[in-house]
């Protein structure tokens, strides 16, 4: 039967969008979440029309639950609202990007989000192998004294975050990195304040405010530090 006899549905893309507009003092550090069933930008210039307003599309993402259904703006603001994040000219939010991400992932994921994580990305096919591999030969080498595992990884690889989550999969709580290089400890730390697979997660270094003494120890915590650090060389 032919399609011309029916009007064909129309192509819907629930989105999740956030913008702030360019010049405009009044509205300096504010950013405004909406929703479309269509693309941010389209929607954004049809609400400036024209005003001949700058703006720049901060954020834009699908408005679908993780396990199906979707969500709007209102949804959003709530999340912020819960953040204690201000309202300013109605729906305009003092935040930042980061805030409106963190915001996002509790809902679409319906987590509370306590620590406001912002970044949700999962493993690469190549990540998964590694820690695969890796857990399989810890498990035959456990009873062989201390087992070793080289990964012969590539730059970009994501070795940082494949680290954690071998560590996550395998239940080690107490975890020290110990490295030539104190420069990648941004790197180190960021995963571990920032992606909602570590929340509850600690972080020591020699420039952080938390301890040893003063962390808990009943939640995983990663002790991080140079070979210059521990030596004093």
């Amino acid at each position: 039967m032919s399609s011309d006899l029916f009007t064909q549905r129309p192509e819907i893309t629930p989105t999740i969008y956030a913008y702030e507009l360019v010049d405009v003092p009044s509205h300096k550090g504010l950013i405004k979440i909406g929703y479309t069933d269509r693309d941010g930008k389209t929607r954004v210039e049809e609400q400036l029309k024209t005003s001949g307003v700058k703006y720049h599309i901060l954020f834009s993402e699908s408005a679908m639950y993780s396990d199906g259904g979707n969500f709007k703006d209102h949804a959003i603001h709530n999340a912020l609202d819960k953040m204690k994040k201000t309202r300013e000219h109605g729906e305009w939010y003092s935040c930042t990007v980061a805030d409106v991400q963190a915001a996002y992932i509790a809902v679409r994921d319906k987590t509370d989000n306590i620590e406001n994580r912002n970044r949700n990305f999962k493993m690469r096919p190549e990540q998964i192998e590694a820690v695969k591999k890796t857990i399989e030969y810890f498990n035959r080498e456990k009873n062989k004294g201390t087992a070793k595992f080289l990964w012969n990884a590539k730059m970009r690889f994501g070795k940082t975050f494949a680290s954690y989550q071998l560590a996550k999969q395998i239940g080690l709580t107490k975890i020290l990195v110990l490295t030539f290089k104190p420069a990648v400890q941004d790197a180190w730390e960021e995963d571990i304040t920032t992606h909602i697979d570590f929340e509850g997660w600690q972080f020591i270094s020699r420039k952080s405010a938390l301890t040893w003494e003063t962390a808990n120890k009943s939640k995983p915590i990663v002790c991080f530090g140079s070979f210059q650090d521990y030596l004093g060389t």
